[in-house]
């Protein structure tokens, strides 16, 4: 099972990143969350204390080893386009809840994009956990896909833009929708969160195609109060985790 999910930064897609996590892993599963998003906070929503979080480095942030692994230093300006990676997700990762927590970070991109030995690194660990892990892998991702390519997508089973009601969220879907086109990938799902009424559940439906709505997470200040207190939201709100549990099972049904 391996999901990517996206969408504006504050939409809560981290919210339902970590949630769907967490049920995975409370059905015994194997479950490995990868945080692929620059403002990186899938810790916190997974049950991390901030003492713990504030110790982790990004991937794309230890400069040894990514000179390590690709060859590439101040000297010597070529490097390795497929690194070993294999053993990554195991070495540097960190256990809460039963999820594990690999936090990937990501590579300021220009232009036509960054072919340098970060991004190098971080798109070949990326194909690593979709192609070559057996876990449920569930990456949180920001709103664009440039860090995966075709033969990564080819393997992933989701991918879920979560959106809230209006046009600003509707059209990074659309945006999703069209990126994810470019790579072959033709599933592109919707979860839409912060709903607040029926008026909210309509506009969803006129403006997002029946067969590609997941579900409803309803407006929530339980999740509010878990995050000014820095805890995961699954700890805090039946009403989330129920709902969100709704919209998995309609994802174990669809695959």
């Amino acid at each position: 099972m391996k999901i990517a999910v996206t969408g504006k930064g504050g939409v809560g897609k981290t919210t339902f990143a970590a949630t769907l996590a967490r049920l995975y892993a409370d059905e015994g599963r194997k479950v490995l969350a990868a945080d692929v998003d620059p403002d990186a906070n899938l810790g916190l929503a997974l049950g991390f204390d901030e003492e713990t979080l504030d110790s982790i480095v990004p991937i794309t942030k230890m400069r040894k080893l990514v000179e390590e692994r690709t060859g590439a230093n101040e000297v010597n300006k070529f490097f390795k386009i497929n690194p070993k990676v294999d053993d990554i997700p195991d070495t540097y990762s960190k256990e809460v809840n039963g999820v594990k927590l690999l936090v990937l970070g990501t590579v300021e991109t220009g232009g036509g994009g960054c072919v340098c030995p970060e991004h190098v690194m971080l798109r070949r660990i990326i194909n690593n956990l979709v192609i070559h892990r057996d876990d449920v892998v569930i990456m949180d991702m920001e709103a664009g896909l440039e860090h995966l390519g075709r033969g990564t997508t080819q393997s992933m089973d989701q991918f879920i833009v979560v959106i809230e009601p209006g046009a600003r969220s509707v059209q990074t879907y659309k945006n999703v929708k069209r990126l994810a086109d470019d790579l072959g990938v033709k599933q592109v799902r919707v979860v839409a969160n912060k709903v607040r009424n029926v008026e909210d559940e309509e506009f969803v439906k006129a403006h997002i195609p029946a067969e590609d709505l997941l579900g409803f997470i309803h407006y929530n200040t339980e999740v509010i109060d878990a995050d000014r207190q820095g805890k995961s939201p699954y700890d805090f709100s039946n009403t989330v985790k129920e709902e969100i549990a709704k919209i998995k099972n309609i994802i174990d049904k669809g695959l």
